[in-house]
């Protein structure tokens, strides 16, 4: 129960930080290289699916954001990445590696987003990879906050 409400709370907080600074795209920032991580997530039923935490690398130049990453790991730190959903190295479960990998892949399409828009405004969350939404939301909140003048 603690979890759920903790993702309940992930999840507000992204939004009310959306809603209540305009997803920052007014704010004036430094220029660098930031990088920040969310919370570490952990599913309430124990299982590990979409367990761990999100890293986001941001670029800005000349006070406008240039470039970003967003990595997933697992608690332990492993990168997910080309192997993860896969179970003792080999693809036991095809849909759930898809699911996987699509919430792999969705870390690049939220990067990609961040830069074009300049802002998180209008970065929704892309079917199947929620968790990494609230996450990268997360993380790029913190970098943000950290590169503001």
């Amino acid at each position: 129960m603690k979890r759920k409400i903790a993702a309940f709370l992930l999840t507000g907080a992204c939004v009310f930080g959306l809603t209540a600074c305009g997803g920052s795209k007014n704010a004036s920032y430094k220029d660098g290289t930031y990088t920040a991580r969310s919370e570490m997530y952990e599913n309430e039923d124990g299982s590990e699916d979409g367990n761990g935490y999100g890293e986001v690398t941001v670029t800005i130049k000349d006070g406008v954001i240039t470039g970003c990453t967003f990595v997933t790991y697992e608690l332990d730190g492993t990168q997910k990445g080309e192997d993860y959903g896969k179970e003792g190295g080999s693809i036991a479960n095809k849909d759930y590696y898809n699911k996987a990998q699509k919430a792999v892949a969705a870390c690049d399409e939220y990067a990609d987003m961040l830069v074009a828009n300049g802002s998180l405004d209008g970065i929704d969350a892309i079917s199947g990879a929620t968790i990494n939404y609230n996450e990268f939301c997360e993380a790029v909140e913190n970098v943000l906050k950290e590169a503001e003048e």
